[in-house]
């Protein structure tokens, strides 16, 4: 019987060595990747059973923590899967982190050693040698190959290998110190056989699919959900370390890719960009992601011939919850019906269930007697924390949704997104759908900024296409624009022209990143204010 991570790759590999494991389209920028390469089953199970030899005589046991900050390259998998055939578990870190980013993440993880890349492992020295107690710093491509022995004593482990720790995964939260979210091999195992066993749109065929993902080894997405799903399959993950718009079609291409993930701000940027060559010589049966709004899927799809399916997932529930049923639903932002052994409630603010059709918070939990088997194990270090998001048996997300009867569940918006105004809720998300519709707008983030009548007003933060000017009059454009698709409380109250919108390292907007903290909206050349516009009555030609 599997029960761990280590082991379901032990078996694919033993069944398939011939299989592609990792493929990787040509890259400029990645050293000895940059021509592209693939990589089987069969020889990554050669390198990571040498390299957990070399871990065992290094020292490390069951229970260590290694932090891991190699990028998107094939090295993480192996020392990942190394690290778990021993026993040990890995923090995943962002290499974007700065210097007391990083000290925090392998300080509060307890790591006995951190494994980098040949150019990372001055910056890593200069954070890890004035720790104390001082943290080992392995690079993967340095002169000297022993691995160092670990600088701290390994964590009391459960007996059972399903309940042992295989991650500390760093959530990428916008405010306040991020949570180390511990995941077990079953929670990993869950994650596979969940998104695996789909069906519907979602129609894998073992040892046959080559999954493409533009998205980063730390994250939830790759080394948990994609990872174990293809392992258990057989299948080949396609890794791109981010996405570049110039070259999607073309690493889709070459690398024969067959389904892809994606995240809400990349159909538009596709819809956007220039006409590729390779844009309809693809293999693409179905895209599944999170966050397109759905006349840019609609649009998407026409033009590039494959379904985009929304699903809903948290790097706490590890299952998702997939728009893939056929026939499928085309409503609004549907992103599924809930599938055992999952069970969802929707409730207000006291917990209690709403009407149907009523947004409301989404709970989730497992059926059975353990409601949380196959979920994290907790917060690291933060059991209180652990304990309020599971109160009541549920756990509770923090997404605003709404059910139908028939339990189709639509996404609204975070709950921390929803813009109180004069007493109306309104979903930060809405107003986006309607206003990326605009030919101008690139891209658009809707914030709430504090208003002296209304308690908060609608802020849209929009990036503009290069042949738009930053001025009162396209805003104005924008404001009409939004008119026709938005109720007039609905409409921005100010629009402020940017740049940029920041991302996180999984590409998840970062609203609180937008501005400077001593940013004044009033005072902002390049903002303007509309909600004089918003109290003029618009007459209409009978």
């Amino acid at each position: 019987m599997i029960q761990t991570v280590y082991e379901q790759f032990s078996a694919a590999a033993k069944k398939s060595p011939e299989l592609t494991f990792l493929c990787y389209p040509p890259s400029d920028d990645r050293g000895y990747l940059s021509s592209g390469a693939e990589f089987s089953y069969g020889n990554s199970l050669d390198l990571i059973d040498s390299l957990a030899i070399r871990y065992i005589e290094a020292g490390f046991v069951a229970g260590h923590r290694v932090g891991l900050l190699l990028g998107n390259l094939p090295d993480h998998f192996w020392h990942l899967l190394a690290l778990n055939s021993i026993g040990a578990s890995v923090v995943p870190l962002n290499p974007a982190y700065l210097d007391h980013e990083l000290e925090y993440a392998i300080k509060f993880a307890n790591c006995a050693l951190i494994v980098t890349t040949a150019d990372r492992v001055g910056d890593l020295n200069r954070v890890c040698l004035s720790m104390s107690p001082q943290v080992s710093v392995f690079g993967i491509n340095a002169k000297e190959n022993t691995i160092p022995r670990p600088t701290c004593n390994a964590e009391t482990i459960p007996s059972a290998k399903g309940d042992r720790e295989a991650l500390i995964i760093y959530t990428s939260g916008t405010t306040g110190r991020p949570k180390g979210c511990i995941i077990s091999n079953t929670s990993c195992l869950a994650a596979g056989e969940s998104y695996g066993e789909a069906g519907g749109l979602i129609n894998f065929e073992a040892g046959k699919d080559r999954l493409y993902i533009p998205l980063p080894a730390f994250h939830m997405n790759v080394s948990v959900y994609t990872l174990n799903t293809t392992t258990r399959l057989r299948n080949c993950i396609v890794l791109q370390d981010r996405f570049r718009a110039s070259t999607w079609w073309s690493d889709i291409y070459y690398t024969k890719a067959t389904c892809l993930h994606y995240m809400g701000i990349i159909p538009p940027l596709l819809i956007k960009s220039e006409r590729s060559q390779y844009e309809n010589s693809h293999k693409i049966k179905f895209g599944q992601g999170a966050g397109v709004d759905p006349v840019v899927r609609e649009e998407f799809e026409t033009r590039f011939g494959f379904p985009l399916i929304e699903a809903w997932g948290m790097t706490e529930t590890s299952r998702a919850i997939q728009n893939c049923r056929l026939p499928r639903d085309p409503a609004g932002r549907a992103f599924g019906y809930p599938r055992a052994p999952l069970e969802v409630l929707v409730v207000d603010e006291s917990d209690r269930p709403v009407p149907f059709s009523t947004p409301g918070e989404l709970l989730v939990r497992c059926a059975g007697d353990n409601p949380r088997h196959g979920f994290f194990s907790g917060y690291l270090k933060q059991p209180e924390e652990t304990e309020k998001v599971w109160r009541l048996g549920w756990f509770h997300t923090g997404d605003v949704v709404t059910q139908r009867e028939d339990g189709m569940l639509s996404f609204v918006d975070r709950k921390k997104n929803i813009i109180r105004r004069s007493g109306e809720n309104i979903a930060a998300a809405e107003v986006e759908e309607a206003l990326i519709e605009d030919s101008k707008i690139k891209s658009v983030a809707v914030l709430a900024t504090k208003d002296e009548f209304h308690d908060e007003e609608i802020h849209a933060c929009i990036v503009l296409m290069p042949n738009s000017d930053a001025s009162e009059l396209t805003a104005k454009s924008i404001f009409d624009f939004g008119r026709s698709r938005l109720i007039t409380y609905k409409l921005p109250g100010w629009i402020s022209f940017v740049d940029k919108i920041p991302v996180t390292g999984t590409q998840k907007i970062r609203k609180d990143a937008i501005f400077p903290k001593d940013f004044n909206l009033k005072q902002d050349v390049n903002s303007f204010d509309m909600r004089g516009f918003k109290r003029k009555k618009v007459v209409k030609n009978e």
